[in-house]
């Protein structure tokens, strides 16, 4: 097992890479413990919650809502969980996501740590603090900055995955490399398949290095006032992507890295080299690299991103694999922006 440790103004957060779920109970405190769930991975470990109170909420992004919170704090009223309870999300992104911002909310505030149990959430969405919901057409729009205890990551769950959802969690290890870790990038190409594989090795690596990267840029800007930008490389697109499709998150993203790595090369930021290099490199882990989607749907739903500041929305763009900046554009030149990108993608 590894460890990394996030450090912040106000708290410690370890995530405990390559430990194993059946040791979670030595790092809960003597405290009643709650578990917060999906239907999924209920039905999975359904015996390793006996002795331990559950809320189980429903799957999918229709379901980190304000509505699901409201059926928590109904959950935790039921329990009589108090200000000494200890909260456990035990799932993926949207269960670490909607149970995190609920303990931080609950009685003004409790203690919580997460269980990640899939790729995408453990190098992630279940790492750097970010707690929220979906509010209307608008993605994580309520929310707060807390940091769990901790969180384990225990390889063997993936193997639960289904195969799509196992691929698209390699998309935000991708983007890790080509914003921060020019080594890294080298390492995906070089054992892609291995990782594909589920080679235990290989994605121990992974997930170590995606959440050192993490970790340096939450502790440098944990709000996300400036250096903590780049980690949104891909993710304005994206977001217009998921709103419009049923595209998985790591899915949405990997053509959001496509866009925003041909848009880093047609502005001159970025050889052609490097481009087919990132775009290869997504292929190679199956994930998808294009899209067809009307243009003016796409422009009318980036609108809505919450990184927008009046007229003008941050972009995060590549110099060179490893090197990533914040690139503020007009909205009005967005149109503009995505028709030329969408018609020279490959």
């Amino acid at each position: 097992m590894k460890i990394i440790e996030i450090k912040t103004d106000t708290k410690l957060s370890k995530i405990l890479i390559g430990e194993k779920i059946a040791n979670l109970k030595q790092y809960l405190p003597p405290v009643k413990t709650v578990i917060v769930t999906d239907k999924t991975v209920s039905a999975h470990y359904h015996s390793f919650f006996n002795g331990f109170n559950v809320v189980e909420i429903g799957e999918g992004e229709e379901n980190k809502t304000l509505e699901t919170l409201q059926y928590i704090f109904s959950r935790f009223v039921e329990l009589e969980v108090d200000r000494s309870t200890f909260i456990v999300a035990f799932g993926g992104g949207i269960v670490c996501d909607v149970a995190g911002f609920a303990a931080s909310v609950f009685m003004r505030g409790l203690r919580f740590g997460f269980v990640s149990t899939t790729l995408l959430s453990q190098v992630d969405a279940s790492v750097g603090g970010k707690n929220g919901v979906n509010f209307h057409r608008y993605k994580n729009m309520i929310g707060v900055f807390n940091q769990p205890e901790f969180v384990i990551c225990d390889s063997d769950v993936l193997k639960t995955l289904e195969r799509k959802e196992f691929i698209a969690g390699f998309a935000e290890i991708v983007k890790a490399a080509v914003i921060k870790d020019y080594k890294l990038f080298q390492y995906l190409e070089g054992h892609w398949q291995q990782a594909l594989d589920l080679d235990e090795e290989v994605i121990g690596h992974l997930v170590y290095e995606s959440v050192l990267i993490k970790s340096k840029v939450v502790e440098a800007d944990e709000r996300e006032k400036g250096e903590r930008r780049l980690l949104n490389f891909g993710h304005t697109f994206a977001h217009s992507f998921e709103k419009l499709t049923d595209l998985l998150h790591g899915e949405a993203v990997s053509i959001g890295m496509v866009l925003a790595a041909k848009l880093s090369e047609k502005l001159g930021f970025l050889s052609r080299k490097e481009y087919q290099r990132i775009y290869t490199l997504l292929g190679n882990f199956g994930l998808p690299v294009d899209i067809s989607l009307d243009i003016k749907k796409v422009l009318s739903a980036m609108k809505q991103d919450k990184k927008r500041e009046g007229d003008s929305i941050h972009l995060v763009l590549i110099k060179q694999i490893g090197e990533a900046f914040s690139y503020k554009t007009k909205l009005n030149k967005l149109e503009e922006i995505i028709h030329d990108l969408h018609s020279d993608i490959g």
